[in-house]
């Protein structure tokens, strides 16, 4: 299973959500388990049915960039790129300068995957993201985001573009939020549980047996400073990092803390469901209209 890394962002919209997030586990680097047995399995939980996925995002936001250059071209703007940088170029690497890129665990349980963590600790692989294209020129952007001069449609294209890929959803916020909210307030009382508490003690003891610090949780080491991580939120990869995060996964291996911790999970997500279940109901209800949107956007392309 390699590195993952997922970008949720609102490419149109005033806020920019950047999640960076990868998965590794294992031993000192280059020992250890083959990798065929390598990767601690992440239990499927009943929210997951709730929540948008990776490819959901993907998706939504390559219809969105197809629809919207569409309308563009069809208002005369032929040459323009189908992820053209704001006028100026330079909003989007502005939004990181001198700041870092916040980063999460890329499961409630920290690492699970024992190659990667060999490969790469804390971090992930480096990779090139996909290159923009030109800056547009302000004829293009007010096209794009406004009315321009009453040939584009209200909004620009980029409003016509939500319109059409939101279309039949109630609650859009709901629909992003509402799911992904919960699990994040029943993981952390999930912690309190002390069926969890006593997995975190054993998991936590196991990492000092081993030679390496004793963390409370696995998000205290995924997120531990000593890894340096920079402006992308990824690391180093430094010895020290890779055989932490190899240990860290070892003792998640042999204390069953994934099984015992997923158990809990499971039990506080359905009893969730259960209270609130007209909620839940409305944002898959919502996210079944969004999937239905993307797909018929991205067959007319």
């Amino acid at each position: 299973m390699g590195a993952r890394g997922m970008r949720w962002g609102m490419r149109w919209g005033i806020g920019v959500l950047l999640v960076m997030a990868v998965a590794g586990c294992g031993s000192e680097a280059g020992e250890g388990d083959g990798d065929g047995a390598a990767a601690v399995a992440e239990p499927r939980l009943p929210l997951a049915r709730y929540q948008p996925d990776d490819g959901d995002y993907g998706r939504y936001a390559d219809a969105r960039d197809r629809l919207a250059r569409a309308c563009m071209v069809r208002l005369g703007f032929d040459d323009l790129p189908l992820r053209a940088q704001l006028p100026g170029g330079s909003a989007r690497n502005s939004v990181r300068k001198g700041t870092v890129t916040a980063v999460r665990a890329p499961t409630p349980y920290g690492l699970l995957d024992l190659a990667d963590a060999r490969r790469w600790g804390y971090g992930w692989e480096p990779g090139e993201e996909a290159a923009d294209g030109r800056a547009m020129t302000d004829a293009e952007f007010d096209a794009m985001y406004t009315r321009a001069g009453g040939k584009a449609p209200a909004g620009g294209c980029a409003g016509q573009t939500d319109r059409r890929v939101l279309r039949g959803v109630e609650d859009s916020t709901r629909m992003w939020n509402y799911a992904d909210g919960r699990a994040l307030t029943l993981e952390k009382a999930a912690r309190q549980d002390p069926r969890v508490r006593r997995a975190l003690r054993s998991w936590s003891q196991c990492l000092v047996d081993k030679g390496f610090k004793r963390y409370r949780t696995p998000d205290d080491a995924y997120q531990d400073t000593a890894w340096h991580r920079g402006e992308d939120g990824n690391t180093p990869h430094a010895r020290r990092e890779v055989s932490t995060a190899v240990a860290d996964v070892e003792c998640k291996r042999e204390h069953d803390t994934v099984g015992v911790w997923s158990a809990v999970l499971a039990e506080r997500q359905r009893a969730d469901i259960t209270a609130h279940r007209a909620d839940y109901e409305a944002a898959r209800r919502d996210l079944a209209t969004l999937r239905a949107n993307v797909r018929s956007a991205l067959a007319d392309r």
